[in-house]
Parts: structure tokens; C-alpha cells; sequence
């Protein structure tokens, strides 16, 4: 867009790129154990899609990490939706500048800022992430075995 003064040169307005958050991006386990025992499967979880891309913008219930706040896609309506949800139903953890304007504005609403969403915040947090969901996963169903056959995320894996 341009503008013109009329005593000087034409000026271009450029739009200001709002500066990006550090966050860590997951996908949503394909599908999920649940019911008695975990003997029975169902895709995704009651809010995403299974495979839905979500970005972790805190965590929930103190230092635990059991629980985290994400954004992300609903599963119903495709709009943005701020939910907190198990990390053990969260895979494939990864640090990503987010620069989506919706997304940005559901993590300032939560109260995310450019201190809080440093690229090494976000890689750290990836680590200790990628290492607990696992972990999480497996004392949720403690020995019971799974159900035959199995779709959960553990036995989709490559080893």
C-alpha cells in the first residue's frame, strides 16, 4: 500500500511482522487406549483429531508435566480451541517458531510472552517432553496388556 504526501516522495508502508514465539509443537496419539483395562481404542482424543498438530503453551497442576495447556485444531469445528490435556496422549514433540496470528493470540490470552517462549525454553522443554510422555503412557496402564490387535501409539512405533 502506498500512501502520498503531497510535499514529499511516496512512502511504502511495510506491515510489522509480529515477532515469533518459541513453542513446542506435538502431534495428537492416532489412537488411544481407554475403557476397562485399556482393552478398547478410539481415535485421537474427545478434542483433536488423531494426528492433529498442537502447539504447548504451559503446563497444568505444577511441575509435573502430566498435564499440559495446548492450541490446536478442534476435532468438530476446525477453529482454534485452548485446551488442557494428558501429555501421554501427545507425540513427536519438536521446538517451532509459531508466526500463525491465531495461535499468537490464543497463547497471549493464556499469558505466553516473548520471555516465556525463548527457542531454548522450547528445546528444553522438548526434551523433558519426548522423555516423559513415553513414560507417562506406559504407568497409565501399568502391566494390563493391550487389547489384540493393538493401534495405541506404543505399538504403531518403529522401535
Amino acid at each position: 500500500m502506498t500512501e502520498q504526501p503531497t510535499d514529499a516522495e511516496p512512502v511504502t508502508v511495510e506491515p510489522v511482522a509480529a515477532e515469533p514465539l518459541w513453542l513446542v509443537a506435538a502431534n495428537v496419539v492416532r489412537w488411544r487406549r481407554y475403557g476397562d483395562g485399556g482393552q478398547e481404542l478410539r481415535p485421537g482424543t474427545k478434542a483433536y483429531r488423531g494426528g492433529s498438530k498442537v502447539h504447548v503453551v504451559g503446563t497444568y497442576g505444577g511441575m509435573g508435566h502430566e498435564e499440559l495447556t495446548t492450541i490446536g485444531r478442534g476435532r468438530h469445528t476446525g477453529a482454534y480451541i485452548t485446551i488442557d490435556m494428558a501429555t501421554r496422549n501427545l507425540h513427536t514433540f519438536r521446538p517451532v517458531a509459531v508466526y500463525s496470528p491465531a495461535v499468537l493470540r490464543r497463547a497471549a490470552a493464556v499469558g505466553v510472552d516473548g520471555s516465556w517462549a525463548t527457542r531454548e525454553h522450547a528445546e528444553e522443554l522438548t526434551a523433558l517432553l519426548a522423555r516423559l510422555a513415553p513414560r507417562y503412557r506406559e504407568e497409565h496402564w501399568g502391566a494390563v496388556p493391550h487389547p489384540v490387535p493393538c493401534r495405541c501409539h506404543d505399538c504403531l512405533s518403529p522401535a
